[in-house]
Protein backbone atom coordinates (compact mmCIF):
# COMPACT_ATOMS: atom_id res chain seq x y z
CA UNK A 1 0.00 0.00 0.00
CA UNK A 2 1.48 3.36 -1.00
CA UNK A 3 2.00 6.33 1.32
CA UNK A 4 -0.83 8.27 -0.37
CA UNK A 5 -3.36 5.47 0.06
CA UNK A 6 -2.32 5.00 3.72
CA UNK A 7 -2.85 8.72 4.29
CA UNK A 8 -6.30 8.55 2.74
CA UNK A 9 -7.14 5.48 4.78
CA UNK A 10 -5.99 7.25 7.95
CA UNK A 11 -8.13 10.28 7.10
CA UNK A 12 -11.18 8.15 6.48
CA UNK A 13 -10.58 6.18 9.67
CA UNK A 14 -10.15 9.36 11.71
CA UNK A 15 -13.22 11.06 10.26
CA UNK A 16 -15.51 8.09 10.62
CA UNK A 17 -14.04 7.27 14.02
CA UNK A 18 -14.82 10.80 15.19
CA UNK A 19 -18.39 10.44 13.93
CA UNK A 20 -18.68 7.09 15.70
CA UNK A 21 -17.51 8.70 18.97
CA UNK A 22 -19.99 11.54 18.53
CA UNK A 23 -22.74 8.97 18.09
CA UNK A 24 -21.61 7.28 21.29
CA UNK A 25 -21.32 3.98 19.48
CA UNK A 26 -19.99 1.37 21.81
CA UNK A 27 -20.01 -2.41 21.61
CA UNK A 28 -20.83 -2.65 25.33
CA UNK A 29 -23.72 -0.17 25.39
CA UNK A 30 -26.89 -1.58 26.94
CA UNK A 31 -29.22 -2.88 24.25
CA UNK A 32 -32.61 -1.17 23.86
CA UNK A 33 -35.60 -3.21 24.91
CA UNK A 34 -38.42 -2.07 22.64
CA UNK A 35 -39.06 -0.33 19.34
CA UNK A 36 -39.43 3.10 20.95
CA UNK A 37 -36.08 2.72 22.73
CA UNK A 38 -34.43 1.59 19.51
CA UNK A 39 -35.89 4.58 17.68
CA UNK A 40 -34.62 7.02 20.31
CA UNK A 41 -31.17 5.44 20.51
CA UNK A 42 -30.55 4.55 16.87
CA UNK A 43 -32.42 7.03 14.67
CA UNK A 44 -29.76 9.73 14.39
CA UNK A 45 -26.97 7.16 14.11
CA UNK A 46 -28.82 5.54 11.20
CA UNK A 47 -29.49 8.94 9.61
CA UNK A 48 -25.78 9.78 9.75
CA UNK A 49 -24.97 6.38 8.25
CA UNK A 50 -27.42 7.03 5.42
CA UNK A 51 -26.07 10.57 4.87
CA UNK A 52 -22.61 9.11 4.43
CA UNK A 53 -23.99 6.66 1.87
CA UNK A 54 -26.38 8.86 -0.14
CA UNK A 55 -24.89 12.33 0.50
CA UNK A 56 -28.27 14.04 1.00
CA UNK A 57 -29.85 14.62 4.43
CA UNK A 58 -33.49 14.54 3.34
CA UNK A 59 -33.00 11.39 1.28
CA UNK A 60 -31.11 9.84 4.20
CA UNK A 61 -34.03 10.58 6.52
CA UNK A 62 -36.41 8.93 4.05
CA UNK A 63 -34.18 5.85 3.88
CA UNK A 64 -34.08 5.59 7.67
CA UNK A 65 -37.82 6.10 7.97
CA UNK A 66 -38.37 3.24 5.52
CA UNK A 67 -35.97 1.09 7.54
CA UNK A 68 -37.88 1.76 10.77
CA UNK A 69 -41.16 1.05 8.99
CA UNK A 70 -39.77 -2.31 7.89
CA UNK A 71 -38.53 -2.99 11.42
CA UNK A 72 -41.98 -2.27 12.81
CA UNK A 73 -43.59 -4.64 10.29
CA UNK A 74 -41.11 -7.40 11.12
CA UNK A 75 -40.79 -6.77 14.87
CA UNK A 76 -42.46 -10.03 15.90
CA UNK A 77 -40.02 -12.08 13.84
CA UNK A 78 -36.82 -10.69 15.40
CA UNK A 79 -34.73 -12.69 17.91
CA UNK A 80 -33.85 -9.76 20.18
CA UNK A 81 -33.04 -6.05 20.28
CA UNK A 82 -29.51 -6.55 18.94
CA UNK A 83 -31.02 -8.26 15.91
CA UNK A 84 -33.22 -5.18 15.50
CA UNK A 85 -30.19 -2.89 15.28
CA UNK A 86 -28.54 -5.21 12.76
CA UNK A 87 -31.81 -5.31 10.79
CA UNK A 88 -31.92 -1.50 10.75
CA UNK A 89 -28.31 -1.21 9.62
CA UNK A 90 -28.88 -3.67 6.80
CA UNK A 91 -32.13 -1.96 5.80
CA UNK A 92 -30.40 1.44 5.70
CA UNK A 93 -27.55 0.10 3.56
CA UNK A 94 -29.96 -1.64 1.17
CA UNK A 95 -32.24 1.41 1.04
CA UNK A 96 -29.25 3.62 0.28
CA UNK A 97 -28.19 1.29 -2.53
CA UNK A 98 -31.67 1.53 -4.01
CA UNK A 99 -31.53 5.32 -3.88
CA UNK A 100 -28.17 5.34 -5.63
CA UNK A 101 -29.45 2.95 -8.33
CA UNK A 102 -32.48 5.18 -8.94
CA UNK A 103 -30.23 8.23 -9.16
CA UNK A 104 -28.03 6.50 -11.70
CA UNK A 105 -31.05 5.45 -13.74
CA UNK A 106 -32.47 8.98 -13.62
CA UNK A 107 -29.15 10.49 -14.77
CA UNK A 108 -28.96 8.07 -17.70
CA UNK A 109 -32.59 8.57 -18.76
CA UNK A 110 -33.07 10.37 -22.01
CA UNK A 111 -36.66 11.47 -22.57
CA UNK A 112 -38.19 10.33 -25.84
CA UNK A 113 -38.35 12.80 -28.67
CA UNK A 114 -41.19 15.22 -28.09
CA UNK A 115 -43.54 15.01 -31.07
CA UNK A 116 -44.96 18.45 -30.29
CA UNK A 117 -41.59 20.17 -29.94
CA UNK A 118 -40.88 22.37 -32.90
CA UNK A 119 -38.06 24.78 -33.50
CA UNK A 120 -38.84 28.47 -33.65
CA UNK A 121 -37.32 28.60 -37.12
CA UNK A 122 -39.61 25.92 -38.51
CA UNK A 123 -42.71 27.64 -37.14
CA UNK A 124 -41.59 31.04 -38.41
CA UNK A 125 -41.36 29.65 -41.95
CA UNK A 126 -44.97 28.46 -41.91
CA UNK A 127 -47.90 30.63 -42.85
CA UNK A 128 -50.61 31.25 -40.25
CA UNK A 129 -52.81 28.56 -41.83
CA UNK A 130 -50.00 26.02 -41.74
CA UNK A 131 -49.22 26.92 -38.13
CA UNK A 132 -52.86 26.25 -37.24
CA UNK A 133 -52.63 22.80 -38.84
CA UNK A 134 -49.39 21.99 -37.03
CA UNK A 135 -50.84 23.16 -33.70
CA UNK A 136 -54.04 21.14 -34.25
CA UNK A 137 -51.96 18.05 -35.13
CA UNK A 138 -50.26 18.42 -31.77
CA UNK A 139 -53.63 18.13 -30.04
CA UNK A 140 -54.59 14.84 -31.66
CA UNK A 141 -54.16 11.51 -29.88
CA UNK A 142 -50.79 9.86 -30.59
CA UNK A 143 -52.12 7.21 -33.01
CA UNK A 144 -54.14 9.66 -35.08
CA UNK A 145 -51.20 12.06 -35.27
CA UNK A 146 -48.88 9.23 -36.36
CA UNK A 147 -51.20 8.08 -39.12
CA UNK A 148 -51.67 11.58 -40.55
CA UNK A 149 -47.99 12.46 -40.36
CA UNK A 150 -46.98 9.19 -42.04
CA UNK A 151 -49.62 9.69 -44.72
CA UNK A 152 -49.20 13.34 -45.55
CA UNK A 153 -45.65 14.10 -44.45
CA UNK A 154 -44.09 10.68 -45.02
CA UNK A 155 -46.15 10.17 -48.18
CA UNK A 156 -46.76 6.52 -47.26
CA UNK A 157 -49.59 4.38 -48.54
CA UNK A 158 -52.14 2.81 -46.15
CA UNK A 159 -50.31 -0.51 -46.46
CA UNK A 160 -46.96 1.10 -45.61
CA UNK A 161 -48.49 2.93 -42.64
CA UNK A 162 -50.03 -0.31 -41.42
CA UNK A 163 -46.65 -2.01 -41.59
CA UNK A 164 -44.87 0.88 -39.85
CA UNK A 165 -47.40 1.17 -37.00
CA UNK A 166 -48.43 -2.45 -36.58
CA UNK A 167 -52.07 -1.63 -37.35
CA UNK A 168 -54.31 -3.28 -39.89
CA UNK A 169 -55.01 -1.47 -43.17
CA UNK A 170 -58.64 -0.97 -42.14
CA UNK A 171 -57.60 0.55 -38.81
CA UNK A 172 -55.23 2.91 -40.61
CA UNK A 173 -58.03 4.01 -42.92
CA UNK A 174 -60.56 4.58 -40.10
CA UNK A 175 -57.96 6.27 -37.88
CA UNK A 176 -57.06 8.66 -40.69
CA UNK A 177 -60.72 9.47 -41.23
CA UNK A 178 -61.32 10.14 -37.51
CA UNK A 179 -58.14 12.22 -37.35
CA UNK A 180 -59.18 14.41 -40.26
CA UNK A 181 -62.60 14.95 -38.68
CA UNK A 182 -60.98 15.85 -35.35
CA UNK A 183 -58.58 18.26 -37.12
CA UNK A 184 -61.50 19.93 -38.83
CA UNK A 185 -63.21 20.50 -35.47
CA UNK A 186 -60.01 21.72 -33.83
CA UNK A 187 -59.43 24.23 -36.61
CA UNK A 188 -63.04 25.44 -36.50
CA UNK A 189 -63.91 24.51 -40.10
Amino acid sequence: MGEDSRGVERSVEQTLGTLRKLDGASRTAPQPLNLEDIYKQQRMRMVRLAILLVDDPSTAEDVVQEAFTGLYRNWSGLRDASAAVAYLRTAVVNGSRSVLRRRKTAREYEPPHQANARSAESLAMLTAEHQAVVNALGQLPRRQREVLVLRYYGNLSEAEIAEATGLSKGTVKSTASRALTALQKLMGN
